[in-house]
């Protein structure tokens, strides 16, 4: 069979979930069915030897794949890789700016194409076409040539086919794929010793309620906090550690502070990938009460799938593709994200009720064991691949 070409803005050692997704794939295709085109990073050797597969980086930074120039530079480079390899397909990791390079492909070489979508590139690429004839024509112009699209969760995929619509592209736009993320069950377990992580952070007392995000408005991070005096109130020794970071921080430790919530709230920073099964063993119940924020949004979540696999139960917002990670009285509860008055109560009854967090806890384990788990998601990709490929001369 002919390879597969992954090109990919976000993967290894870029960090965030869409480049987690994709190593998590790209280390499960068979060895050499699979050849990788990605910008430059520091330190990627280490990461590189760790893929059964070539990964070509193109020398450049790889947050400059963005301008003009970084994409003639990918699209050169993807050309002469399509030439070397001969791949049958060829899976976008985002639709920008991946789908520019494999659109050119797919006009020189005929090569069939697939766009992952994974939520608020759908609502900024929506707004822009609502309001300009030529982001239309540049929208339909990347999908054109794609043979299925791809979302992480059906909210996610319920926006692909209103856009796709909207541009004209009806037939993609009944295909929608959903294929959920998941995580690693052999890593992200109950049972490891939060002593150490503990220790380190300073996590002494509680219960403690966990978020693991990046530290951004339509996290939900500030309404966690404004929830917290009335969870304390029932709950006097509960606290909120927050692993992540961002731009958003100064404004959250301001709201904490005006809340006279003083050391009730710990910004922990980054928190090593190494660190993070430890930190989900520590907390006592995990916090993600993500919400839609202007042209942001959660498109699925990978955190809350990670504090399953640890045993946690979990508090989710019903907004997004949260729905789709947590499974509403099974391994968690969903909440309305912009009411803290909604969250502290969601808080509340999981902290009070110790058998509802094991049971809950319990079911999320199962859950990632039997569908979370990063296995069953390259499968699936893998699946849809052979589907769509293009066949070699000669094959039926």
């Amino acid at each position: 069979m002919t390879p597969t070409l992954l090109l990919a803005f976000n993967f290894p050692p870029h960090g965030g979930g869409i480049a987690r997704m994709m190593g998590e794939i790209a280390l499960r295709y068979p060895a050499g069915s699979l050849v990788v085109s990605t910008g430059a990073y520091a330190n990627s050797a280490a990461s590189d030897a760790r893929f059964p597969h070539p990964v070509d980086r193109v020398a450049i930074r790889a947050t400059r794949l963005r301008t003009l120039n970084g994409l003639v530079l990918w699209t050169a480079r993807a050309s002469r890789l399509a030439r070397r390899h001969v791949p049958g397909f060829v899976w976008c990791a985002e639709l920008k700016p991946a789908a520019y390079p494999a659109r050119w492909l797919n006009a020189r070489r005929q090569l069939p194409y697939g766009i992952v979508v994974h939520g608020t590139e759908l609502l900024l690429l929506d707004e822009k076409t609502a309001r300009s004839a030529f982001k239309r024509w540049t929208g339909r112009q990347l999908f054109a040539g794609c043979a299925v699209v791809v979302a992480n969760s059906r909210w996610t995929a319920e926006r692909a086919r209103a856009l796709l619509t909207a541009l004209g592209c009806g037939a993609l736009a009944r295909d929608v794929r959903v294929v959920p993320p998941g995580t690693t069950p052999s890593l992200f377990r109950p049972g490891i010793d939060p002593r150490p992580i503990r220790a380190k952070h300073g996590l002494e007392g509680g219960p403690w309620l966990l978020t693991v995000s990046r530290l951004d408005w339509h996290k939900g991070i500030d309404t966690v906090i404004k929830a917290l005096p009335a969870v304390r109130a029932v709950v006097p020794t509960a606290r909120y550690a927050v692993a992540g970071v961002g731009s958003r921080r100064p404004q959250f430790e301001r709201l904490a502070v005006e809340l006279g919530l003083g050391d009730a709230v710990r910004f922990l920073g980054f928190v090593s990938d190494e660190d993070l099964p430890g930190l989900y063993n520590a907390a006592d119940l995990y916090v993600g009460a993500s919400r839609r924020f202007d042209r942001l949004a959660e498109g699925f979540g990978i955190a809350l799938v990670e504090a399953a696999a640890c045993g946690l139960a979990v508090v989710g917002g019903r907004s997004g593709g949260v729905p789709d990670a947590v499974r509403e009285g099974e391994t968690g509860i969903l909440v309305d994200p912009d009411e803290p008055a909604a969250v502290a109560a969601g808080i509340v009854s999981l902290l009070g009720d110790e058998a509802a967090r094991r049971r809950l806890g319990a079911a999320g384990r199962r859950a990632v064991e039997t569908f979370y788990n990063w296995d069953r998601v390259a499968r699936d990709f893998i699946r849809i691949d052979a589907e769509f490929r293009r066949r070699p001369p000669g094959a039926r």
